[in-house]
């Protein structure tokens, strides 16, 4: 059997060149796309400083006991250097088993479920109902379209100071009681009616989202397939179980995804609805920035340990998410 030769380089005919490491990969990548990376670089930039940044510190503060008292600060001339020690996991240790972790960390960790779970049910079964509505043929749909679209429009500190104002206890709603003849609640001052409060509020503000993309969703679902179900004999619930509801999954699962993350980490309107005033309804966020920047000493390690503890656990949320998704979508192929 002859082998056939290359004069020039010496090397076999057919025989697979050798895989380059991965420093010349890295360059040949670069020579190929270098453009590219230029576009992508003033993006990546603003991130590692915004962002990236911001964590990695925050994750070392984590693991010690920094607080106002003894990190670097400068008054008037004088400039005083950090004393906070290094104290590895006791931070996460005393949040999440100390003497008082109920009170301080699982109270509101509960409560944040339970506020995370109600406004989003609340934001996606009212907003498919509207859209449902939307994509029907109405006189003035473009009008309410506009109308139901407006409290996602206006800046959230304006909604939210207007709802505080009607909520107060001589606002138009307690005002609107007392005509009616009915109970007055103390929506800003007891902890049920405050926590009730923030779910309506955040629901005003979330709906109109989950509203339009529901709508987008509804109006790319192809019309003949309610014809045939129509003609097959099916009623309307059934269109909507099997043909409506199937044409959304894409849809649903990302803004039920968006709005869980989001809902989660909602900070303007508790913050803006109750300040301090309202401990018990506190979600996790508003909790961590009480904790660094609302109370005297101000505590940066446990604030930066509950921002790590939200990120963990909106991860674990979306990798299992994510995962029971992709499930169910190899179930229905088969």
């Amino acid at each position: 059997m002859t082998v056939a030769i290359d004069r020039a380089t010496g090397k076999r005919r057919g025989e697979r060149a050798p895989r380059p490491g991965p420093v010349q990969r890295l360059k040949n990548g670069f020579h190929k796309h270098w453009y590219a990376y230029a576009m992508i670089a003033p993006v990546a930039i603003v991130l590692g400083v915004l962002v990236l940044y911001p964590l990695g510190y925050g994750l070392y503060l984590t693991l010690t006991d920094a607080t106002s008292l003894n990190t670097a600060r400068t008054i008037g001339v004088n400039e005083i250097e950090a004393t906070y020690k290094f104290i590895g996991l006791d931070n996460y240790a005393d949040i999440l088993w100390g003497p008082t972790s109920y009170d301080r960390f699982w109270s509101h960790f509960l409560w944040t479920i339970f506020w995370t779970a109600a406004c989003v049910t609340l934001h996606y079964g009212i907003g498919l109902g509207l859209a449902l509505l939307l994509n029907q043929k109405l006189r003035g749909r473009t009008l309410y379209r506009m109308i139901l679209v407006l409290p996602w429009a206006v800046p959230t500190f304006v909604t939210v100071f207007g709802w505080r104002f009607m909520l107060a206890d001589g606002g138009i709603i307690n005002s609107g009681l007392e005509f009616l003849h009915l109970p007055t609640p103390s929506w800003l001052e007891d902890t049920f009616w405050q926590r009730f409060s923030a779910i309506m509020v955040n629901t005003w503000c979330g709906v109109p989202f989950m509203m339009v993309s529901l709508l987008g969703g509804l109006q790319s679902i192809d019309a003949s397939l309610y014809e045939a179900s129509e003609m097959d004999g099916a009623s309307a619930w059934q269109r909507f179980r099997y043909v409506t509801l199937p044409g959304l999954r894409s849809v649903s699962t990302t803004v039920v995804l968006l709005g869980v993350i989001w809902t989660f980490n909602q900070f303007a309107i508790i913050f803006l609805l109750f300040g301090n005033t309202a401990p018990d309804a506190q979600i996790l966020v508003t909790w961590a920035y009480q904790l660094g920047f609302g109370q005297q000493p101000r505590d940066y390690a446990q604030s930066a340990a509950y921002g790590i503890l939200l990120l963990s656990i909106l991860i674990v949320f979306t990798s299992f998410y994510r995962r029971w998704l992709n499930r169910n979508e190899q179930q229905l192929a088969i």
